[in-house]
């Protein structure tokens, strides 16, 4: 199966997959559904697109591994959030703005799912490549290993903070929040340098730089900080105002003043 076929093929799989999820949130009135798919999506692009690949064995095998497994894990973690708690924020207020139009619920998970496709391209890459030298297969993983292990302490440190009653309307500011507003966003982000040293000498070896690229746009200007911050100072105010001003937004580094406990 050649390149064009088998992105048409992921797409035509990933909007089915949004198709349903559209449904879903329709019957349950959450669109954050639309993560847990987005995550699962990526997840079987990497497997698929490692079984149809025409790289060597050890390339195909370790995206299917890494890419399968953090898409896994990012998934379970979004549902246990979609299945236990009301409408996320974000979403909540881009219902009231479309007036709950369900046009353009359908189209946004469509575009969800030509996103899908956009972020397995370094999946591609690596399943292409036919002269993975040692280093960059070290290097990759180990990039993986750090950036995944962040991304779920970060996930925890926040779903611990947020189950306790006592932090109601507080703001989670300890651990890696304390470097960082976004450190989930941040490993992130750094998880997909991974596939761009696995892919090198891959023949697709340039598609694998989609990754950090798009997410790093996505993430810092059109569907990330943005949407989380703007709901941040809506129901926090003045003291997520300070959070700005003592924190580094994405990248990890000491704040600008002392800060203890788990409130802002």
């Amino acid at each position: 199966m050649n390149t064009s076929a088998t992105l048409l093929l992921l797409w035509l799989l990933a909007a089915a997959m949004m198709t349903f999820g559209w449904r879903w949130q329709v019957k349950h009135t959450n669109a954050g559904i639309v993560d847990v798919l987005w995550a699962s999506g990526l997840a079987a692009s990497a497997i698929l697109l490692a079984l149809l690949g025409r790289g060597a064995t050890t390339p195909r095998v370790t995206v299917a591994i890494l890419g399968g497994t953090w898409g896994l894990r990012l998934a379970v973690h979004l549902w246990r959030r979609v299945r236990s708690e009301n409408e996320d924020g974000r979403y909540h207020s881009l219902r009231a703005h479309w007036q709950g139009s369900q046009g353009k619920f359908f189209g946004f998970f469509q575009f969800q799912a030509l996103l899908v496709v956009l972020f397995a391209l370094p999946f591609l890459a690596v399943a292409a490549n036919t002269a993975l030298s040692i280093l960059s297969w070290v290097g990759g993983i180990v990039i993986w290993i750090v950036s995944v292990l962040g991304e779920a302490i970060a996930d925890r440190q926040l779903a611990r903070f947020r189950a306790n009653p006592a932090n109601r309307g507080g703001i989670c500011n300890n651990g890696l929040w304390c470097y960082s507003r976004h450190p989930n966003y941040f490993f992130e982000w750094l998880h997909w340098f991974a596939y761009v040293l696995l892919a090198m000498g891959s023949p697709l070896a340039w598609l694998a730089w989609a990754g950090p690229i798009v997410m790093f746009v996505f993430l810092r200007w059109i569907s990330g900080i943005p949407f989380t911050e703007a709901q941040a100072l809506r129901t926090r105010g003045d003291a997520y105002r300070r959070y700005q001003q003592s924190t580094s937004m994405l990248f990890p580094w000491f704040p600008k003043s002392a800060r203890k406990g788990s409130r802002v």
